[in-house]
């Protein structure tokens, strides 16, 4: 008789909430950066490019794993060099002509992906 009840006063049975549409806020202007510092954290697992502006706010960031590389393949100069190219076509969107290039760590991908950041990517290198 409960249910009846239920049904009958026109309510509708316990469940999910109904759906709400979601909203997205706009996101603010993107800063132009004109002069801006690689990180290239390149360890034998993997190879980790990070693009920061001067004060070192990050402006895009990429890693061999994060492109779809598995396993041992992520510590090899071919993956360091895709994500080397990831990482600054996204930080070429911020304006960024001009790079300054730091590299930590033994990896093999170290210098392919400053070569891929010069001559695939197009950056002007400043220093090493």
């Amino acid at each position: 008789m409960a249910k009846s009840d239920s049904v009958e006063s026109g309510k509708k049975p316990a469940g999910r909430p109904a759906r709400r549409k979601k909203t997205f806020k706009k996101r603010g202007e993107k800063r132009v950066v004109h002069h801006g510092v690689v990180h290239i954290q390149a360890s034998f697992n993997n190879t980790i490019i990070t693009v920061t502006d001067s004060a070192g706010a990050v402006l895009s960031w990429s890693s061999a794993g994060g492109i779809g590389f598995k396993g041992s393949r992520k510590g090899t100069p071919f993956a360091a060099t895709q994500a080397a190219m990831a990482a600054g076509h996204a930080a070429k969107g911020f304006g960024v002509r001009s790079v300054e290039v730091r590299v930590k760590g033994p990896g093999a991908g170290r210098e392919s992906a400053i070569r891929a950041l010069q001559t695939s990517v197009g950056l002007d290198i400043k220093s090493i």
